[in-house]
């Protein structure tokens, strides 16, 4: 750390390990900054961020819908846990994604719609090694911030899975376990170990120096903070209250997320949550805790402007996931074919209604950070949602799509927005990239842009 005030690229160092900054109202008048922030709400503020959310094997469509449209809509019994979020939160509706549809190709819907989830491409059928789907939209906003930030994009997940092989009806596996594509050819495989996540964020990058560091630290259990320690205090030491405070809260929030992934790297897997998958060591046990973690991890990185596109896979598609908490033993894929039996509809509508509380949670904790004049979820555009509309349909229109967060400013989030049945998804992600001030004419299959967002 030098000796100028602080901006968005300042580090703290110590002995293998960088820590970066939150915002700080310090770092508003660097000249610096405001040049390397293209994509900012204002000259010199913060930039903005695009999150993408997936959850597979679609919802119980006949429950999502919300009635009304504007401001003045009620949630669907799925949608509750929205209620105190609902501000922020936008519903959807009338989107579809035309290449996950089979076109020819027969079975597989359930490949074709994580493949496309973010692509707007239909993928190529075999379960060979001649994979082809696109570029997904994530890389494409990723693609134009690349060097503006530490990471280009960050990958996230909660199952593995195989990267070959055929998952479904001779479709490679690497289009169920995948949704951010850098290219046709290449997937960018997500990190599932909440630990590996966080040691990326903090680590100075390859080498012997910072691997030997890392794990006397962990051997010793000992916190990053300890090693940032005498820089941290010369940085404190030139800013202002308003500065310190937000630091030292920025500090207890680092130490508090250490001490969620000690405790659920020592977990124990609930046999009833296993899956065809095999959990690798340091994977927490308990899904909620797994789904928290890498949510926070997210928010971390967004907050110290590591990256600026993310995308967090919670199960892959096709998951036969159980949810014991829920009381759900059957696993979820099974429920989602229930051909009309009312009780396995009951349960899967309690794993929707499970899900859209852990996105209302993740959306509650963004609009609680603050950033510059507002909050980090005035700065981000969330997209939640899955390529299949009704599980039971395998039907890829009227998907379950919402949108959270202010996009700096160039969102008015809090409405049932419904769209032309049969409008591209990929209408919105032209939308989205406008915002991101990435130059695209089109994406995948759009038409053109959305209004009313």
């Amino acid at each position: 750390m030098n000796g100028s005030g602080p901006t968005r690229r300042t580090m703290l160092r110590g002995l293998g390990t960088t820590m970066a900054l939150p915002w700080l109202e310090a770092m508003s008048s660097s000249v610096a900054n405001a040049a390397s922030t293209v994509a900012a709400s204002s000259a010199g503020g913060p930039p903005v961020r695009l999150a993408f959310l997936f959850v597979p094997n679609g919802v119980h469509a006949p429950h999502w819908a919300p009635s009304g449209t504007g401001t003045d809509w009620t949630p669907s019994h799925l949608l509750k846990p929205l209620e105190r979020v609902r501000e922020h939160v936008s519903v959807l509706s009338g989107l579809a994604h035309h290449n996950a549809k089979a076109l020819g190709d027969g079975p597989g819907d359930h490949a074709r719609s994580s493949a496309c989830f973010l692509t707007g491409a239909h993928p190529y059928k075999t379960s060979g090694a001649n994979i082809s789907v696109g570029v997904s939209v994530d890389q494409v906003a990723a693609g134009h911030l690349e060097g503006q930030t530490r990471f280009s994009s960050l990958e996230l997940g909660c199952e593995g899975g195989r990267q070959s092989g055929q998952c479904d009806s001779g479709y490679s596996c690497v289009y169920s376990t995948n949704i951010s594509w850098r290219s046709a050819r290449t997937p960018n495989v997500k990190e599932t170990n909440p630990r590996l996540v966080f040691e990326r964020l903090f680590s100075l990058g390859p080498g012997r120096e910072t691997l030997e560091a890392r794990y006397e630290r962990m051997r010793r259990r000992r916190s990053i903070l300890d090693y940032v320690r005498e820089d941290g205090r010369r940085l404190s030491a030139r800013l202002g209250r308003a500065d310190r405070l937000r630091l030292d809260e920025y500090f207890e929030s680092v130490r508090s997320l250490e001490r969620r992934i000690e405790l659920v790297e020592t977990m124990e897997q609930d046999p009833a949550q296993l899956t065809t998958f095999e959990r690798p060591e340091g994977i927490p046990g308990d899904y909620r805790e797994h789904l928290d973690v890498m949510s926070e991890l997210m928010i971390l990185a967004f907050k110290l402007d590591q990256t600026r596109v993310a995308s967090f896979m919670w199960a892959n598609e096709g998951s036969n996931r159980s949810f014991p908490f829920l009381d759900v033993a059957e696993g979820h894929h099974q429920l989602s074919h229930h051909k009309g039996d009312e009780s396995m509809i009951e349960k899967i509508r309690r794993i929707d209604r499970f899900n859209v509380g852990r996105f209302a949670r993740f959306v509650d904790r963004l609009a609680s950070e603050p950033e510059g004049d507002g909050t980090l979820l005035d700065n981000c555009m969330v997209v939640y949602g899955s390529a299949i509309g009704d599980g039971n349909r395998h039907n890829h229109d009227d998907l379950p799509i919402l949108l959270a967060g202010g996009g700096g400013g160039t969102l008015d989030p809090g409405r049932h927005v419904s769209f032309e049945s049969g409008t591209p998804l990929c209408n919105l992600y032209t939308s989205l990239l406008d915002r991101m001030d990435v130059p695209v004419d089109r994406f995948g299959d759009s038409t053109g842009r959305l209004s009313g967002l």
